[in-house]
């Protein structure tokens, strides 16, 4: 990518349209100083958002600073970090890698041999593991928001996922507009959505997931996507909002 950018030099880039691959791509030639020696400038979301979005521990800090609530969580980075996690917040537990596309390495463990697969599986892949206290059952709820620059936010559409939480967005049924919420819950999640945009500073298109307790209305943020996401395609469609024209417009 350094290569296309010394021969093009181009006056600006967007990260938000290729998915998880762009991302990390963006954030390592951000790092590497890569931007700054070309003097390009990142359109759209600020790196610094897409990092505070992607890495799940300042994630979660971010987060709290605004006094939402994230599922209890610990970052690990070995498979012993991972199992000392996971006796302080008690089995089962739910284990996800950061950084990471479609879900790839994450998935339940009941008991310390599960978990050791589990993570060795996800630490191949991604630097950063994070074990949460298991939410299985949970309804899944996403909403997906546009922002500008001049902090406008619109909540184009929500999304429900008919499987429980557990199963990978991208490999489940999503029914949008969603079909089991209350008014109040779908409120209550509206204004969660637009206040985290918000201090997020995102610009352009953004996708934030939810578990909600089926019984209570107890939620959590799960994440959010900094980016146009397989949901994004999907709210787009349903909802006939041209998500992906809007967002490159901001």
């Amino acid at each position: 990518v350094e290569q296309v950018i010394k021969a093009e030099r181009p006056g600006g880039v967007l990260l938000t349209f290729g998915g998880q691959t762009a991302l990390n791509c963006g954030v390592e030639l951000q790092r590497s100083g890569v931007f700054e020696k070309y003097n390009v400038k990142v359109l759209g979301t600020p790196i610094e958002a897409i990092i505070d979005t992607e890495d799940r521990k300042i994630f979660s800090e971010r987060i709290a600073g605004i006094g939402e609530k994230v599922a209890p969580s610990l970052a690990a980075y070995s498979v012993q970090e991972a199992l000392d996690a996971a006796e302080k917040l008690g089995y089962p537990v739910m284990a996800r890698a950061a950084f990471s596309l479609g879900g790839l390495g994450s998935g339940f463990a009941d008991n310390k041999e599960e978990l050791k697969l589990l993570a060795n599986q996800a630490l191949a892949h991604s630097s950063q593991l994070i074990i949460d206290k298991s939410l299985k059952g949970w309804k899944e709820v996403e909403y997906e928001v546009v922002r500008d620059a001049y902090d406008n936010c619109i909540t184009v559409c929500n999304m429900e996922n008919v499987d429980p939480l557990g199963i990978h967005t991208g490999e489940s049924i999503v029914v949008a507009p969603s079909q089991t919420l209350t008014n109040r819950e779908y409120n209550m999640l509206r204004t969660t959505a637009i206040k985290v945009i918000r201090h997020f500073g995102v610009v352009g298109e953004c996708n934030i997931q939810y578990a909600l307790n089926p019984n209570s209305e107890e939620y959590y943020i799960i994440e959010v996507n900094a980016r146009l996401s397989r949901s994004s395609a999907l709210a787009g469609k349903a909802t006939g909002y041209p998500l992906a024209y809007v967002a490159a417009k901001l």
